[in-house]
């Protein structure tokens, strides 16, 4: 009788959920904000791929580098501003060496954006404090259009 009283006393679950609950519990939440930090870095990424491509249209589109670089950095800018993306440093690079070719002869610019995105907020250790994201993109410039 001894034995069964012993055995029914160490086969109760009592405050068991609770244990299992502290251990799984900081684990899930540490693996809710991996997924956050994952997120933030896939769809900022996105938005610099976005900013290059359109920079890189506009600043195809002008017909001197001068006013290309100045279309192309304010297109990047605008276009990681209106993708809601905050950056903690912004650098938009504008080659317009292709507005120097001769009439007819195939052209290109290309916009190199890099946004430093900030991930210290998250909160998860060893996650780094922030990340930077380049992209480039190269558009044509017509090659039978006047250029200065």
């Amino acid at each position: 009788m001894i034995t069964t009283a012993l055995r029914r006393r160490l086969a109760r679950d009592d405050g068991a959920l609770s244990l299992e609950a502290m251990i799984l519990l900081p684990v899930l939440i540490m693996v809710l904000l991996l997924i956050v930090a994952f997120g933030r870095v896939q769809a900022s990424g996105n938005a610099v791929d976005t900013a290059a491509r359109n920079a890189a249209r506009a600043a195809s589109l002008e017909r001197d580098a001068r006013t290309a670089r100045a279309a192309g950095t304010e297109d990047a800018r605008a276009g990681l501003s209106n993708q809601g993306l905050s950056c903690t440093a912004v650098s938009v690079d504008i080659t317009t060496d292709g507005f120097s070719a001769a009439l007819g002869t195939p052209a290109t610019t290309t916009a190199t954006v890099r946004c430093t995105v900030r991930l210290s907020d998250i909160g998860l250790p060893g996650l780094p404090g922030s990340k930077t994201l380049t992209s480039s993109f190269t558009s044509s410039i017509d090659s039978y259009r006047q250029r200065d």
